[in-house]
């Protein structure tokens, strides 16, 4: 039996990210992975997903080349191809992190983890073979999967989840995406840009529905304009894959509506991965499939800890591996803070894009607080406009009692990349004031964040 001081069960990038801080703080550690290493985020997710939408924003520059004063005579798309170049992208990164587990000097154990009281964990190989290993600290970070709802089951051909959304063998022609929370979107996006016909159904009254309500029209507002069908406070309650394609029965306040596709994209969020790893055994404490954790993500059980997307945070990559880092930092006797959770930014990757960090209008609304609300469109930015990208806006959400930054909610081109200021200004408790007089690069779309806060506090110029 092999001992370890940490071993990770997991190595997406909750997982792995924890594994290199565990080593890099001295700890011998091991991390189980019984598939690929970088998880579903450098696999299935985040990576991949952001290749996909990047062959599909350049088709889109090529159909609309001549917006530029350019001319393409001839141009097409290889589905195939674009699937491909995702692929190798995937492979690429999943390489990068098996360097990583070398140069940090962690063990890879491949197989399947199966956690035991005692501090220890079994792994059983693609043979079959069991071998067990010992560790002072387990960390599980088994991350989650595509959501099935009873009414939308997956069969992986016409109804399928984010997965099989990556690598279909062909394009259809016709696609109903259930969900519209980030990878309904980006995949929405994805399948119009390529051509495809896309309809969205989100159960909520907004697409987006975690984003601020603005942000929600202006992006259908956008969708609708490029050809996406939307139905909002609408539920499929039912599919039926017998015939050639595939035909759901959609609710709607109208009444009910039979949709035909050739497949239908189930992502209604995420299922844990929570089954058959042990946690019964060692009486780890669960509740409605997430395992239960303290502030430094240590579970009932002393010994055994849990990361990511299994525990009640936001189920994000970025978060995941802020709590990994965290949870070692405190194994190791690190002064260490507890995450802050309201100040997590989300980003939704499709075009144009979305991010956001804190309070919406109407939450900030709800808890009390006296406002000051400012806007800036890109339509006013001289980069948006000389970059042909001029939809979208900023929007600055501040109290007016003490200046304290309470949201910022973007919509437009690259605003993913924005964001950042917007998440450390506020983890440095940055007033509206401080903001407006640090001077922002012209021209540039980041510019917008000062002028949105100028526009709450009446000092905007260019508007």
């Amino acid at each position: 039996m092999s001992k370890y001081d940490v071993i990770v069960l997991g190595s997406g990038p909750g997982g792995y990210v924890t594994a290199i801080r565990a080593s890099q703080l001295g700890f011998k550690t091991a991390v189980i992975e019984k598939e690929n290493l970088g998880g579903v985020c450098l696999n299935w997710g985040c990576i991949p997903t952001k290749a996909l939408l990047k062959s599909a924003q350049v088709f889109e520059y090529l159909k609309h080349a001549e917006d530029y004063g350019l001319k393409v005579k001839e141009y097409d798309k290889d589905f195939d191809a674009v699937v491909n170049r995702s692929r190798n992208v995937a492979d690429g990164m999943s390489k990068g992190v098996q360097f990583l587990m070398k140069k940090n000097k962690i063990d890879v154990l491949e197989g399947f983890g199966k956690l035991k009281p005692g501090k220890k964990v079994d792994v059983t190989d693609k043979d079959g073979k069991t071998t067990e290993y010992s560790a002072d600290h387990i960390i599980v970070a088994t991350g989650a999967r595509s959501r099935e709802l009873p009414s939308l089951p997956q069969d992986g051909k016409k109804v399928i989840g984010y997965r099989e959304a990556m690598t279909l063998p062909k394009q259809p022609k016709k696609m109903i995406v259930v969900g519209s929370g980030a990878i309904g979107i980006e995949f929405a996006y994805f399948y119009n840009a390529m051509g495809t016909e896309v309809t969205v159904v989100e159960f909520m009254p907004n697409i987006v529905p975690v984003e601020d309500q603005d942000v929600s029209k202006q992006l259908e507002r956008t969708f609708k304009k490029s050809g996406v069908k939307i139905m909002t406070s609408a539920e499929v309650t039912s599919v039926d894959t017998s015939g050639k394609g595939v035909k759901a029965t959609v609710k709607t306040k109208k009444g009910e509506e039979v949709l035909e596709a050739d497949i239908v994209l189930s992502a209604v969020g995420i299922k844990t991965n929570i089954e058959n790893i042990g946690l019964e055994d060692v009486g780890i404490a669960v509740d409605r499939d997430k395992i239960l954790v303290n502030d430094y993500y240590q579970t009932n059980i002393p010994g055994y800890y849990a990361i990511g997307d299994v525990t009640p945070g936001q189920a994000l990559a970025h978060v995941a591996s802020a709590e990994g880092i965290l949870c070692v930092e405190k194994i190791a006797g690190m002064h260490v803070e507890p995450l802050d959770y309201g100040n997590i930014p989300g980003c939704t990757y499709c075009i144009p894009e979305v991010a956001s960090v804190g309070l919406t209008e109407k939450q900030a609304k709800e808890q009390g607080y006296d406002l000051k609300v400012g806007k800036f469109p890109f339509s006013a930015s001289g980069k948006a406009k000389a970059s042909g990208t001029p939809d979208g806006f900023v929007k600055v959400i501040f109290d007016a009692k003490y200046g304290e930054w309470l949201g910022c909610h973007m919509i437009g081109a690259g605003v993913t990349d924005m964001i950042a200021e917007a998440v450390v200004a506020r983890k440095l408790e940055t007033t509206g004031h401080e903001v407006l007089k640090a001077v922002h690069p012209h021209p540039t779309m980041s510019e917008a964040v000062m002028e949105a806060v100028a526009d709450a506090y009446d000092e905007v110029i260019h508007l």
